[in-house]
Parts: structure tokens; C-alpha cells; sequence
């Protein structure tokens, strides 16, 4: 090709933002020579290190322009775009249309062969040819069907969004459906993707309810996570995240008649949300537990490997397994839950008020996770967008057995601390049947999680305010 050719050969890949969240263009390298010129259009192990999604095209589209001013667009849709332009040259303008600070808001840029454009689902698209035989292409992250949902369109001529097209409208080829897209005054803003939370009548998912008021909760009615059905009857490109909170938590009862449920829910089930997790890009964060380990080490890190007791520990071991093979994956391991609903401290509450004096284990050693702070580390993963991977969430303050516990519950609720029995684990289940091993320790290492911002209250601190609730 003769260096009179309008494009710019032998540029540098590099990527720009602009005036709109998650909107950048791009300078792509061009190659050139008598035959014409070459370029790598999307390169993804390029391109995703310079700070372009990996948004995972599923449909390739092509539009013929066969004329010098042809206009099509404003469209929003819910997926991602990569638009770039095979012949010719266009005027393109690209417009917010999302829920938001920067709803209305355009950007414009005039695009060639070398340059492209990743537009995020909700920004309007819309282009102008500015050469007879202008092929336009884009890479979409789903498949688009005919009068399919969440979809948003602005007029072309509304002045309001402020695109100064270099062709007049009134000069140019639109549609007659362009010509009558409502202007942004009408428009209802596309609203984000949604969160979806699996358990949400668990203790955790009711705080997970106060922490994420706008997600969809479902419980094992209405989404059982064993059943086909359940992942099948959804659009998952209208969801960002997966918070599951779901979890078959009777660890006693595994070792016998729940081990099928155990398994089946603590582990197959998340291999089968690993998948459509993974299939629909969707970030999957994962409750885990304690029981993983043995107990052995004082301190438990987020590396350390799995050495499960029980069955219980096993079913979550495998879960884990199945979850760390999401792309974009939080396993939050967690221990000595307590939320709404019966759990340690309000029994022991009970107890004292009722003047029984219980036997409480003294041997397993740990600390307590209160359930709204276990919520709010996990909306601190998911706002910072924290680097993929494992890590332990519990009450800061020192480790402590379940007898110090209950000793402070009854000393907090004005009874005498010194009516708890201390006993050995052995002891405590001596003659009893069907009883699980516990690991005896228990504390999880929160190095990790705090190097992140994170703050974490001490549960000396959470179960005072707990208790005067």
C-alpha cells in the first residue's frame, strides 16, 4: 500500500478512557504493504493486560453501509460491545444510557480501521458512514433476540445529548424506526445487573439482606441449587454476581442419614454453579467453613490444605474445589457463625435466663463471626474489587474457647459466669452417637482480609451490642 493511504501504520496498542465509565477506545497497530494491510482486531492476551475486559464474544456482526452519510443507532443493549470498522471510516458517538451520574452523557470519536471501541452494556451506540462502502463490526458478549428485554434507544436528533454529527441529519440515510426513538427526557435508565443470593433465610442471608437491599434473594423454594431446573430457568447475562449462602450446615446429622443431601448440596451443586458461573462470566462468591481443616495448626492460612474430619468438612472441601475454578471467584471461609435466628450465644442467652447451668466444651478454640460483618466483608470484596481467590472473614479479638463464650454471654446478661461447666470434647459427647468430629482449632488467619482496607470489629465487641438487642 503507498504511503499516501489515510491510515496510520505501525502504531503502538494502546488503550484510552473516556468521559463515560468503562467506555475506551483504542489505537490498534496496522500493517501495511503493496498487497494492502493487516491488523489484529481483537487480541485478547493483548489487549485484557492494557485494561480491556475480557468480555467473552459470543456473536460476530457485520453492517454494510452502502453510502456516505448513513446513520443508524442511538441502541443500548444489555451486553458489551467491541465495535471497530473493517472499510472505511465512520463518526461514531456513544451515549450513557445507564442508571447513574453520567446518565446522558456522550462521547464521540471518528473511527477508521486503525481504532476500535469497547462499549459496556447500557451505553448507546450509534454511528455515521463517512465513506461510500463502510463495513461497521462488533463483537457482542450474548446473543441478540428479537424483542428481547432491558433494551434502551434515544433519538438521533436529540440535541439534548449534545453529538454534533459532521453529516446533517436531515442530509443523512436513517430508519424510519431511528427517526423515532424517544428523546433521554423518556428514557428510563437501564439499571445494572443484578445480584442474586442463594440462602437468603439463612443467618447470614438476612444479613446479607440489610448489606445488598437491591439483590434478588431466593431461597431452596424458589431456586434449589440440586435441582437441573434451577439453572436453567433464568437469563444469567441480566446477573454480575452469585452470592451463596446456601449451604447444608448439619454436620452432625451428615455423618449418617444427610449425607446425600450433604453432598449434594455442599458439593455437586457447586460444581454445577462453578460452571454456569463461568460460562456467563459471572463473578461467584462462596461460603466456606472451618471444618475444611482438622484443627491441627493454631492458625489456619488461606493456602492451607484440606484435611477434613467429617463428612460435612468434606462435602465444603469439595465445594471449594469446584468454586476455585471460576475465573472470578471469592471463597470466603468463614467459622462460629451467629446471626438472626438460634445459634450459640442466644442459646446460652436461654439457658442463663432459665437458670440452667450448662456444660460448655473447652478444648475448641476459636473466634466468632457475627453474621453483619461477615455480610459487610463481603460487599467490601465485591466494591474494591479485591484480587480473585480465598480469604478468611471472622471478628477480630482473641481466640477463645466455646466455654469463655458462654462465660461472657451469661456475664453480659447480668448471670453468674461461674455456673458454665467446662468440659473436654470428649467428654462433652461421650455415649452419644452420631456425632461428628470437631477440629479443636479454629482460628482462621485475617492478615489477608485486612491488607485489603478491610476493618474488622472484635466479637467481644459485636456480642456486647448483639446482646443488648
Amino acid at each position: 500500500m503507498s504511503d499516501s493511504s489515510p491510515l496510520e501504520f505501525g502504531k503502538e496498542l494502546k488503550v484510552h478512557e473516556t468521559n463515560i465509565p468503562g467506555l475506551v477506545w483504542l489505537d490498534l497497530p496496522v500493517y501495511g504493504d503493496n498487497r494492502g494491510w493487516f491488523k489484529e482486531n481483537w487480541q485478547q492476551e493483548k489487549m485484557t493486560p492494557l485494561g480491556l475486559p475480557n468480555f467473552g464474544p459470543r456473536q460476530n456482526n457485520i453492517s454494510f453501509n452502502a453510502t456516505r452519510g448513513t446513520t443508524r443507532g442511538i441502541h443500548a443493549e444489555p451486553w458489551d460491545k467491541y465495535v471497530s470498522v473493517a472499510t472505511g471510516k465512520i463518526y461514531g458517538a456513544w451515549t450513557d444510557l445507564r442508571e447513574g451520574d453520567t446518565f446522558g452523557q456522550s462521547f464521540e470519536l471518528e473511527i477508521d480501521p486503525s481504532k476500535a471501541i469497547f462499549v459496556p452494556r447500557g451505553v448507546g451506540n450509534a454511528f455515521q458512514a463517512l465513506e461510500d462502502g463502510t463495513a461497521y463490526s462488533y463483537l457482542v458478549n450474548d446473543h441478540w433476540v428479537a424483542g428481547g428485554e432491558n433494551y434502551a434507544f434515544l433519538n438521533l436528533s436529540d440535541v439534548s445529548a449534545g453529538i454534533q454529527w459532521p453529516i446533517p441529519l436531515s442530509e443523512a440515510e436513517l430508519s424510519d424506526k431511528d427517526r423515532a426513538h424517544p428523546f433521554l427526557s423518556d428514557i428510563k435508565p437501564m439499571k445494572p445487573r443484578k445480584t442474586l443470593i442463594l440462602g437468603a433465610n439463612g443467618q447470614l442471608g438476612k444479613a446479607l439482606r440489610h448489606e445488598f437491599p437491591d439483590a434478588e434473594f431466593v431461597d431452596r423454594e424458589a431456586f434449589d441449587i440440586t435441582e437441573p431446573i434451577s439453572w436453567s430457568d433464568r437469563n444469567w447475562r441480566q446477573y454480575k454476581t452469585i452470592i451463596n449462602a446456601a449451604a447444608y450446615t448439619k454436620v452432625d446429622l451428615a455423618e449418617t442419614e444427610g449425607r446425600v443431601d450433604a453432598w449434594a448440596i455442599n458439593a455437586t451443586a457447586m460444581k454445577d454453579l462453578a460452571k454456569l458461573a463461568t460460562e456467563n462470566r459471572l463473578t461467584l462468591v462462596h461460603i466456606s467453613s472451618d471444618y475444611v481443616f482438622d484443627g491441627q495448626n493454631e492458625v489456619h492460612d488461606e493456602d492451607e490444605q484440606f484435611s477434613p474430619l467429617g463428612v460435612y468438612g468434606q462435602t465444603k472441601a469439595a465445594g471449594d474445589i469446584a468454586v476455585a475454578t471460576v475465573p472470578t471467584h471469592y471463597i470466603v471461609r468463614t467459622s462460629w457463625v451467629i446471626g438472626e435466628g438460634a445459634n450459640f450465644v442466644n442459646i446460652m442467652k436461654s439457658l442463663a435466663e432459665k437458670g440452667v447451668d450448662p456444660s460448655v466444651v473447652s478444648d475448641q478454640i476459636g473466634r466468632l463471626t457475627f453474621t453483619q460483618d461477615l455480610a459487610n466483608g463481603i460487599r467490601h470484596l465485591i466494591d474494591t474489587r479485591a484480587a480473585y481467590g480465598t480469604y478468611n472473614i471472622t471478628n477480630g479479638g482473641e481466640s477463645v474457647s466455646w466455654a469463655d463464650i458462654a462465660r461472657k454471654v451469661f456475664e453480659l446478661t447480668g448471670n453468674d459466669a461461674n455456673r458454665i461447666k467446662a468440659v473436654t470434647t470428649e467428654e462433652y459427647y461421650k455415649d452419644k452417637i452420631g456425632i461428628a468430629p470437631r477440629p479443636l482449632q479454629s482460628t482462621l488467619n485475617l492478615t489477608k482480609i485486612k491488607d485489603t482496607g478491610l476493618s474488622l470489629p472484635t466479637w467481644e465487641k459485636r456480642l456486647t451490642k448483639f446482646l443488648q438487642k
